[in-house]
């Protein structure tokens, strides 16, 4: 991790890293989804039936009147309820210039009543439920892009900085306002990368490539104890980011963390796709990436079985071939571990705005043009899902109150981009997000149907409270597609905070213990699952050591079929 950073702006970092989700990378930009569109639409169904505009218009001006004499009653001293319902918990308001100073209170109960007034009329719009909730998300967009705490006149906290610096803070925050105008099309700059490195404080954990071909390379770790566990363990990456991590830096980095619990670890990492891999198929991730790492890790390592853990969409990945050689009757996948992992794609989380078919459809037509979806303008979608904590938050940040864009790990691994090839995407989307394939069984890769159900293999399955691109509930039902046993644990974070969670004083996970089969109903195992302080690391170490197998020596680093091509972190994950 880069040196420690000042409460303000690990605040601004902690906020961004908590909603991140390379998920959300699927899809370039809003005009793709209609966005825009749904709102023109929104508008003229409201203008065509005004029952509702009009009563929002009445209650607006009524809440416009009470608010100068709430702020006048709490000038004086009187606690007066608000006009409008304020969100204590909203951080762009903390500052106590928002409730002490009757301006800037009149200001922003302002802006909540105009706000609450524009979500009643969209929200009154007769359309269809699928353009109903783009609508809304854009005029949340919006509504969030005129917040009074965006500009430096209504910003309270920005002009006290401006004030206590003597201008300085303007004139650093102006110098990052151009620069960002210059180099990175406008947007504030999420994270400062210039103190990271990959290899050198990021994807550091010593290892060495042992296989590549034309999609992936195969990293192989380093022993760090006498003995290890008989079962090697393959990690399977997202491949619409780059896998490290699942190995950020020191101490905040699972497979270093399962190294040194006495796993042989291997990991796949995916090349950076170019326009001439845009016929790359699923057919071709799955059998040139993890059913070839079994082959390449069983040669090496001797093992009868391998443990995998999947990422993400690594993790769809992994269930994937290990249901594909189940039905092949191979038998080498010994446990899962799917971390954050959708199998059940009927509830996407706030993806499904990006996901019905007309939207694919656009961006499949899109891909075709260019062969892959370039990673450099994938990154706008989701910061408009979450524009308070990914835009705004630095607008104000970076731009009104003169602070550097922070230096945190996770945000600078979220900044390495990958592509992604037109062909393998656009198959993902319809068969995973439009038509939910591999939950029903109706999924066809390697010339098989993949059918989840023969799965038998003990599964271990964490997701994170605050997900919100693979929703706990849904990451549940993987327990009812499974034959196998399985763990499932609930722990703190989001959608990658969640899995770098190395143990601390604030994490903590759920889990309901015993060998009884869970309950079908993700609400009724949580009724029953106990809390615990800790991370799901230490939980996931004992689970681990109960499945793997007895202690041997450590395999030797590659072999002479496969002999070892070069130090990690390999070359791959530096395209």
């Amino acid at each position: 991790m880069a040196p420690e950073l000042p409460e303000a702006l690990r605040d601004v970092a902690e906020r961004a890293v908590g909603v991140l989700a390379p998920e959300t990378d699927i899809f370039e930009d809003v005009d793709i989804a209609g966005f825009g569109e749904s709102l023109v639409k929104a508008v003229r169904a409201s203008v065509a039936h005004p029952v509702v505009p009009v009563k929002s218009a009445l209650h607006l001006a009524g809440d416009l009147v009470r608010i100068p004499l709430a702020a006048g009653a709490r000038w004086l001293g009187r606690d007066v309820p608000p006009p409008v319902d304020a969100d204590p918990k909203d951080r762009r308001f903390a500052a106590p210039a928002w409730q002490d100073n009757p301006a800037y209170y009149s200001i922003r109960m302002a802006y909540l009543a105009a706000a609450k007034a524009a979500r009643e009329v969209i929200g009154s719009a007769e359309m269809s439920p699928d353009e109903s909730r783009k609508a809304m998300m854009m005029l949340d967009l919006i509504v969030d892009a005129l917040a009074p705490t965006n500009f430096l006149p209504t910003n309270p906290a920005a002009l006290q900085k401006a004030f206590d610096t003597a201008g300085a803070s303007l004139l650093k925050g102006a110098r990052n306002f151009v620069g960002d105008v210059i180099n990175n099309g406008g947007k504030p700059r999420q994270v400062d990368r210039s103190g990271f490195e990959v290899g050198a404080n990021l994807a550091c954990t010593p290892a060495k490539v042992v296989y590549r071909n034309e999609l992936m390379e195969l990293l192989q770790y380093e022993p760090q104890t006498e003995q290890v566990h008989a079962a090697p363990l393959l990690c399977s990456p997202p491949w619409i980011n780059k896998y490290y991590i699942m190995d950020l830096a020191p101490n905040r980095s699972f497979i270093e963390w399962a190294v040194k619990q006495g796993r042989t670890v291997f990991t796949i990492s995916y090349k950076n796709p170019s326009a001439d891999m845009s016929g790359t198929t699923m057919d071709d991730y799955l059998v040139h990436g993890p059913s070839t790492a079994l082959d390449v890790i069983q040669e090496i390592t001797g093992a009868e079985t391998i443990d995998i853990v999947g990422l993400c969409l690594g993790g769809a990945m992994t269930a994937i071939t290990a249901a594909y050689l189940t039905q092949q009757g191979d038998n080498r996948v010994g446990t899962l571990t799917l971390l954050n992992t959708m199998l059940d794609y009927a509830q996407p989380g706030q993806l499904g705005a990006f996901t019905d078919m007309k939207s694919v459809e656009r961006l499949e037509r899109k891909m075709k043009k260019e062969g892959t979806l370039e990673g450099e303008t994938m990154a706008g979608t989701f910061d408009i899902l979450r524009a308070n904590d990914l835009i705004f938050n630095y607008v104000v940040s970076n731009w009104l109150m003169g602070q550097p864009p922070p230096a945190f790990d996770i945000l600078a691994w979220n900044a390495d981009s990958t592509r992604m090839p037109a062909t393998m995407h656009a198959f993902y989307l319809k068969n995973f997000y439009v038509q939910n394939k591999l939950a029903t069984g109706e999924l066809e890769i390697g010339g098989a149907r993949i059918d989840l159900s023969v799965i038998k293999s003990p599964t271990y399955v964490v997701s994170a409270i605050n997900d919100h691109i693979v929703l706990w509930e849904s990451a549940y039902k993987t327990v009812n597609l499974v034959s196998g046993p399985v763990r499932f644990v609930l722990g703190s974070g989001g959608h990658i905070a969640g899995i770098v969670s190395p143990p601390g004083p604030k994490v903590w996970y759920q889990v309901a213990d015993g060998d009884e089969k869970l309950p079908a109903s993700a609400a009724e195992w949580r009724s029953g699952a106990a809390r615990k302080q800790g991370t799901w690391w230490d939980d996931w170490a004992r689970w681990s050591a109960e499945t793997s197998g007895p202690m041997v020596e450590p395999p030797p680093m590659g072999s002479a079929t496969y002999p070892v091509l070069g130090a990690g972190p390999g070359t791959y994950v530096l395209g």
